[in-house]
């Protein structure tokens, strides 16, 4: 039976989502799991956890096919850290994690289109570009999972009458009246006197984030088909870089960094590589999560780590494309479908993390003999504070490593469903 996750906060929009959901899923047999995130930032976070869990249990006792699957959130914010932006990015988290967990590879979101138009508005007033502008895509790919908004271009008023006209109650987050997040000082102020001025201002702007998203499209695109002539193994190549036009070079950076880091880069820093990149021979700059420096003709990121990753083997499933996050070993893995030069997608199922060994040995072309790690890295000059991802093997043979790329040995033949491996550390 499929799963189905639907992010559940109690609200008014999220329950009818849900409600929504379990109709539509119920004839096609599919089971539902509603994910609950207590941020633990309001004294009515607990009370919204217990209705979320009491709703679900009444509606499963009518044999609805629906579970429930909460998280309550361990972690902080850190001084100085917005508070919006640090409940997003760890609710966004959780969620993964609990449908991950409950075997779902599809988490629908209940944001409608007045939340896509105020993402837009916030986005501008942020100064934010192309991609900033095309706010929420209806469905995006990350981690190996899929979030929907099958909502986004429904207007706030008929998510409303479904909810009344179905009787569904909700909880009010008394947050949403706090003046000091960005969002509800648009709704109290700005938005009732827009909307005055311009009716159509909602549906004017989630026009403008979708003319935003088409854009977008073409600018990755282009970014994508650039980095694979500007980049190798994770790293930039100064000078095939610097060919670039102008406006590409910079999207081509941004896409760089956003892979490497994590997350988009900050126009401060980009703005900065661009400058002084041109001339660098060995220089370092401070990014998210960690540095880059010059090294060899090249741009490297080292992340900020802690601890080295664990000695301890584990098992993956790297066949589907996408991100995915291995927190035993504090990154992941890029999974990306290639007609060549990759590894055979079958293979690739039930993949084996380990730590290096002593006689590893590594093929880094064919008809070349295989040498030991440590003379393949020296080799392709990788520095030695990123020798230590993950070596990845299949039936005890090594097919990847990262800094070093797909062995030889393990290339897929012409005409097999195949996928390149890059390895992200966190």
């Amino acid at each position: 039976m499929g799963v189905v996750g639907v992010a559940y906060s109690g609200g008014r929009d999220s329950t009818a989502l849900l409600h929504a959901t379990l109709a539509a899923a119920e004839p096609l047999g599919l089971r539902v799991v509603a994910l609950h995130v207590h941020h633990g930032l309001s004294s009515e976070a607990d009370a919204w956890l217990e209705h979320c869990a009491e709703r679900c249990r009444r509606w499963a006792a009518r044999g609805r096919p629906l579970g429930f699957a909460a998280r309550c959130l361990a972690s902080r914010p850190g001084v100085g850290d917005s508070v919006e932006a640090w409940a997003r990015r760890e609710r966004y988290r959780a969620l993964a994690e609990m449908a991950q967990a409950a075997g779902s590879d599809l988490v629908l979101l209940a944001h409608h289109r007045r939340d896509q138009a105020e993402t837009f508005v916030l986005q501008s007033l942020r100064g934010g570009g192309v991609a900033g502008l095309a706010a929420m895509p209806r469905a995006a790919v990350r981690e190996g999972l899929t979030w929907a908004r099958p909502w986004i271009d429904t207007p706030a008023e008929e998510i409303g009458a479904y909810a009344r006209r179905h009787r569904l109650s909700w909880v009010e987050d008394d947050s949403n009246a706090d003046q000091r997040f960005a969002r509800n000082r648009l709704r109290a102020s700005v938005w009732p006197a827009l909307v005055a001025a311009f009716p159509d201002a909602e549906l004017a702007l989630a026009r403008a984030a979708a003319w935003a998203q088409q854009a977008m499209a073409v600018v990755d695109e282009t970014a994508a088909s650039d980095l694979l002539e500007v980049a190798a193994d994770g790293h930039l190549q100064v000078d095939r870089w610097r060919e670039l036009p102008a406006p590409r070079r910079s999207h081509a950076l941004r896409a760089w960094l956003r892979a490497r880091c994590g997350e988009t880069a900050p126009p401060s820093l980009v703005e900065r590589l661009l400058s002084e990149l041109e001339g660098a021979a060995a220089r370092r700059w401070p990014a998210p999560g960690g540095e880059l420096h010059a090294y060899r003709g090249r741009l490297v990121f080292e992340p900020t780590r802690q601890a080295l990753a664990p000695e301890a083997a584990a098992l993956v499933d790297l066949s589907r494309p996408g991100l995915h996050e291995v927190t035993s070993w504090q990154g992941a893995f890029r999974v990306e479908r290639v007609e060549s030069g990759g590894l055979r997608a079958v293979a690739a199922r039930s993949l084996e993390l380990r730590a290096r060994r002593p006689g590893d040995r590594f093929q880094a072309g064919a008809g070349r003999p295989p040498r030991s790690l440590k003379l393949q890295f020296q080799a392709a000059g990788v520095p030695a504070r990123q020798r230590g991802g993950p070596v990845v093997c299949s039936e005890d043979a090594i097919v990847y490593v990262s800094g070093l790329g797909i062995d030889a040995r393990a290339l897929a033949a012409p005409g097999e469903v195949q996928v390149a491996l890059t390895w992200v550390p966190a």
